[in-house]
């Protein structure tokens, strides 16, 4: 009996975090926000014991701040741990990338351009522009060349540092402008990874979270474009 309860807890406790984390990636739960134990039982409909192991895991993904004696609440991020984490994003995505180049297969380059079609629908401005589905293609665009990359250990690296863009809302912040220019950086990324060349890709990757940082940067101080969650 024991080991059955054992795994409703765990399935209990997966179930909190998923819905947790979706909604702080979502903007449910905005920066800053308090998140009791209590409330969240209630809501997700559960005990408190699950949303407690629930925060524990966003705590070490750095959605979720726990203090001692004052409970979670979601992490707010500064201009500090904006630079240190795209910084930190500069230097593993592009190893993965020059990594990918060696070992991406042709159909997941078929993928990826096919995706740069998709993106660059879903940016086009006008009534029909849709940000929250760019958000959607760029992180399974991002996805398919971690995963060519072939580096469990990397993998474990890039999802520690890929939370933080999601919940800043990144594309709300982009200009035109900064939007064509990273419809571009897709492209020539497909164009590497084609190529099979590990340097070119790695130097376009580069290039591409480095302009993701600038433009976050600056619009650090200035709210997002609308408050739907976006991802970079």
């Amino acid at each position: 009996m024991r080991v059955g309860g054992g795994r409703v807890r765990a399935r209990a406790a997966d179930r909190a975090y998923e819905m947790l984390r979706a909604g702080i990636l979502e903007g449910h739960y905005r920066p800053g926000e308090r998140l009791g134990e209590a409330e969240l039982a209630e809501t997700i409909g559960g005990s408190r014991t699950p949303v407690r192991e629930a925060l524990r895991r966003l705590e070490v993904e750095g959605l979720v701040e726990v203090a001692p004696h004052r409970g979670a609440r979601v992490t707010q991020w500064s201009r500090a741990d904006v630079e240190e984490i795209y910084d930190l994003r500069l230097v593993l995505e592009s190893f993965a990338a020059q990594r990918a180049a060696t070992r991406v297969s042709d159909a997941d380059v078929e993928h990826l351009r096919k995706l740069c079609d998709a993106m660059e629908a879903a940016a086009r401005p006008g009534p029909g522009q849709n940000l929250e589905r760019l958000a959607e293609l760029n992180t399974e665009f991002h996805v398919v060349i971690r995963a060519a990359s072939a580096s469990s250990r990397l993998l474990t690296m890039l999802n520690a540092v890929v939370q933080m863009p999601l919940v800043l809302s990144t594309f709300h912040r982009y200009s035109p402008d900064d939007l064509v220019r990273s419809a571009g950086h897709h492209r020539e990324l497909v164009d590497a990874l084609r190529a099979r060349d590990g340097q070119w890709a790695q130097a376009v990757m580069r290039s591409h979270v480095a302009a993701a940082k600038a433009v976050l940067l600056a619009s650090f101080a200035t709210p997002a474009r609308d408050e739907s969650a976006q991802r970079d």
